[in-house]
């Protein structure tokens, strides 16, 4: 089992109001699954990413990753968790302007602390050959389309081999087309085993996970395999 989620709960203190973002979350993520979290805004679904992404940590309860108890790591175990076991895929790409596109994909590298120009730069071409840009890796991010920026943004994911891949709202930026071209890289890198869980908003990009699971005011409402 990758993911077992206990009774997650987190709560937000603003001043003198309490607000609880999650309420006793539980569910569990075996390896090679490819799960959709949807919800509307407020719904938690973001809280619960960044609980499940090492960014954050619950209030209450217990998270599990790999069979390691994480929910009371220190912030350095955290980094250390998220270099080696978890690769991002965000909305906005968070790509670096004035480096290339080999160059933004190594950056994972350096904080896990993979030595060596050559080396890094081989692991980096692997991950660009992975989702179709092997012929743009000397370009710079402005050089390219936003459907291409994400998939940088995938590569760099790709890169330290993670257990988890985390995707939040990977198609907001995209247009209906592109969007569906990004959908399908996730849908080919899950046929071959990676384990993805995709934060969206989008009903119709959630149904092409192979399960939802549905948030709604902090609670989970729902939780299937689509078939």
């Amino acid at each position: 089992m990758l993911i077992k989620a206990d009774h997650l709960r987190k709560v937000y203190k603003m001043g003198t109001i309490k607000v609880e973002a999650l309420k006793e979350a539980s569910f569990q993520i075996s390896e090679g699954e490819f799960v959709a979290i949807i919800g509307p805004s407020g719904s938690g679904k973001s809280t619960l990413m960044h609980i499940l992404g090492c960014l954050d940590q619950p209030t209450t309860g217990k998270y599990l990753l790999d069979e390691h108890d994480v929910s009371r790591a220190s912030d350095d175990q955290l980094a250390e968790i998220r270099n080696k076991k978890i690769g991002f895929v965000f909305q906005q790409f968070n790509l670096l302007p004035k480096a290339t596109i080999l160059q933004n994909v190594c950056v994972p590298l350096i904080y896990s602390g993979i030595r060596g120009r050559r080396r890094q730069q081989k692991l980096a071409e692997r991950a660009l050959q992975m989702v179709g840009l092997g012929d743009r890796m000397n370009h710079r991010p402005n050089e390219i389309s936003g459907g291409q920026k994400q998939r940088v943004a995938i590569a760099r994911a790709l890169i330290n081999n993670p257990s988890l891949i985390l995707a939040d709202e990977p198609t907001g930026n995209l247009d209906s087309k592109t969007g569906k071209e990004i959908i399908n890289i996730f849908q080919q890198l899950n046929n071959e085993g990676h384990t993805i869980i995709m934060v969206t908003h989008d009903q119709e990009i959630a149904n092409q996970a192979r399960r939802v699971i549905q948030l709604r005011d902090g609670l989970i409402q729902r939780d299937e395999v689509i078939s």
